[in-house]
């Protein structure tokens, strides 16, 4: 027996196993729209009239099992009555696997995420491949929405309510091996291995996992609704209900549900069409776009990069090399002291042992990791990442040693934060093969990297550049040479506003609550600490001189008696075992409150503004985009322009004029303003 369709195709083996096999037409990855699942329901009935021994579902792509729903159908917003009917879609085709009258089995590969994973509890047994493509999880959370296809009720039964949720309200993914130990998968095998692994089991038919006493206890009704109270804590404390009302609605979904399947099913539905409608999902799915057109800007397949040259083995230097060892690539590290590079390379083991948890994995990532005191592999390397301390004469300097020894096709990449790439490049040569590439710190955590073209780059660095970004899997954002370049230009003024509410007598926990509650994920005091004051004080006076921002004396005060920051133990907080020390302010009142976010993030609208206008980057998406990924800017919000026309521009331009009449012309609106009123939203 064998069956095509578009997205689906069915053989029955001559052992008397059956194979179904998804593919979905015109699409990278397997995505579950309702056209695929419509026909999926169809072929499973087929399927019933002709049962097989056992059935195996599989992809027909390299590229994963199944990435979870369409994301396309949620945007523009769908109505809650086509929401609802294609959550009740996604929720009878997971029946339908259950219900057959034979065992059956998901074999996986790659990613199996969101509605697939969904797909896969429906089956009687779980094999994951044993590999690093292989990513498991219920990432819905991250788009504003919770497990809609039944994955509520399958996953806590089958592992438990407590490591269910757990994986749920965090939406993380987890490797082969973890699944397995969690019980979320039955065997973690490797690839050789798969098809003889999915025959036995689907021929020995052993029990259905189940979980453990303990884990299971917190499926009972009194349990539930002791625990939940306690989770909503611990929720609140980094998701607020008002800003991500999903896993909220998931522990609510829980307590009151959770010892009846159906009735848990039915108020899963109405729960994830209620909040797909809302507007943190719809601004997390805007977010969950823009990723995707930050990933579709590299435009060349190969960077033509194997071995990478860093040189500085600083903090963001090291962080650099290390990135760039651990995703596959041959990396020198020069600095001039022996000492730092050890450190760097100490710093960098941690990481691949963090991340890899494999001895022999971990070597294999060291051995590509090389010092290089003297820089003798320049000649060799296909691109070299200067990242020493911000100082134009430096850099320069270390150009003019460079450049005659890279070999012709050879990029040049500067890490520069701050200084515009036409300074940089007076020394060259060849002035057309610089680029910046300006990495956050911590590299291993923050996705953006600014891809930055000088008014002499050529066309093919950037497109390089790009393609290398994307190769160490970070999101690549074209930027303008202009002091500051985007993230730095948009954030400094709010940093600076922070400082000046702490130079009128605002306490710096207060400041900082102000920013949380807006939606940041840290303070800007607690972040400037974090950053370093030095630093922060030599970026604002780049972008001071170039843009005429006041640099407050306090801040200039503390780096001048060596208050650094978290670095030193000291600066606007005093920091132990790497945590400020905030003192009790009290209820901060509700005009206040609001007051001091306004001048916080007005300060940051308007600079926005003003990149627009200038051209720092193409468009306002990718300004939001940028934001979003460099600086964690609040992405239930969309973005700091996509916020700012939900406010409306005219609103914002009313309240600048207002905090202008009462603090200084520093609020007065860009005229990139009036720009942003004749665009479309």
């Amino acid at each position: 027996m064998e069956i095509r369709k578009t997205h689906w195709s069915y053989r029955q083996r001559d052992d008397g196993f059956g194979e179904l096999v998804i593919d979905v037409r015109d699409r990278g990855a397997n995505v579950l729209s309702p056209e695929v699942l419509e026909e999926l329901l169809a072929l499973l009935e087929a399927v019933r009239d002709q049962p097989p021994k056992g059935m195996i579902l599989r992809s027909g792509k390299r590229s994963g099992f199944i990435a979870g729903a369409d994301v396309s159908r949620f945007s523009p917003m769908p109505s809650r009555e086509e929401a609802l009917a294609f959550i009740h879609l996604g929720q009878r085709a997971a029946d339908a696997i259950e219900a057959l009258p034979f065992p059956t089995l998901a074999l996986i590969q790659g990613y199996c995420l969101g509605g697939g994973l969904e797909l896969a509890l429906a089956c009687d047994y779980r094999i994951a491949c044993d590999d690093e493509r292989t990513r498991i999880g219920l990432p819905e959370v991250r788009l504003g929405i919770h497990p809609g296809f039944g994955g509520t009720v399958r996953l806590t039964r089958l592992i438990g309510g407590l490591p269910a949720l757990e994986l749920m309200l965090t939406g993380r993914a987890l490797r082969a091996r973890q699944a397995k130990r969690a019980g979320v998968v039955d065997h973690a095998v490797p690839e050789r291995l798969l098809e003889q692994a999915a025959i036995e089991m689907l021929r020995q038919r052993p029990p259905r996992h189940q979980p453990s006493r303990w884990a299971a206890l917190g499926n009972r009704t009194p349990i539930r609704q002791l625990l939940a109270p306690w989770l909503h804590r611990q929720t609140e404390a980094r998701a607020p209900r008002r800003h991500y009302p999903a896993p909220h609605a998931l522990i609510d979904l829980w307590a009151r549900h959770g010892g009846e399947p159906r009735a848990m099913l039915a108020a899963e539905a109405e729960s994830v069409a209620d909040l797909i409608v809302g507007e943190t999902a719809q601004n997390l799915v805007r977010v969950f776009f823009l990723q995707e057109r930050l990933k579709g800007l590299a435009k060349r397949q190969d960077a033509d990069v194997a071995h990478v040259h860093v040189v500085g083995a600083g903090v963001m230097g090291g962080d650099i090399a290390a990135w760039c060892a651990l995703r596959g690539f041959r990396v020198t590290l020069q600095d001039q002291s022996m000492d730092r590079v050890a450190a760097a390379i100490g710093r960098a083991a941690q990481l691949f042992r963090k991340r890899l948890r494999d001895p022999r994995k971990v070597t294999a990532v060291l051995d590509r990791l090389i010092p290089d005191i003297r820089g003798d592999h320049v000649p060799r390397a296909d691109l070299v990442i200067e990242a020493i301390f911000e100082d134009p004469q430096a850099k320069q300097a270390l150009f003019s040693s460079l450049e005659p020894r890279l070999k012709p096709e050879a990029l040049l990449a500067t890490n520069t934060s701050s200084i515009p790439l036409e300074q940089l490049a007076e020394v060259l040569e060849r002035p057309e093969r610089l680029l910046g590439l300006h990495f956050f710190n911590p590299v291993a955590k923050m996705q953006l990297v600014e891809v930055v073209r000088g008014e002499r780059s050529a066309p093919e660095a950037i497109e390089r550049g790009l393609a290398f970004v994307r190769a160490i899997d970070r999101l690549p954002l074209p930027v303008a040479s202009r002091p500051g370049f985007l993230v730095n230009r948009v954030l400094m003024p709010y940093l600076l506003e922070a400082v000046e509410l702490v130079e009128e007598g605002v306490p710096p926990e207060v400041v900082d609550h102000a920013a949380r509650d807006f939606g940041m994920p840290m303070g800007p005091i607690e972040l400037a600490d974090t950053v370093g004051l030095d630093i922060c004080l030599h970026v604002g006076e780049i972008l001071g001189e170039a843009f005429g921002m006041a640099v407050p004396d306090r801040l200039r005060e503390l780096v001048e008696a060596g208050h650094l920051g978290r670095k030193q133990g000291r600066g606007f907080y005093v920091w132990r075992k790497g945590r400020p020390v905030r003192r009790r302010t009290g209820r901060t009142a509700p005009a206040q409150l609001a007051e001091l976010q306004e001048r916080l993030i007005d300060r940051m609208l308007n600079e926005a503004a003003a990149c627009l206008r200038e051209g720092v980057v193409e468009d306002a998406d990718l300004l939001d985009a940028g934001m979003i990924f460099g600086t964690g800017f609040a992405p239930f919000r969309g973005g700091p322009m996509h916020y700012a026309r939900s406010r409306g521009v005219e609103e914002i331009e009313t309240r600048m004029h207002d905090l202008a009449s009462r603090h200084g012309s520093r609020f007065l609106p860009d005229a990139g303003w009036e720009r942003l009123k004749e665009q479309p939203g």
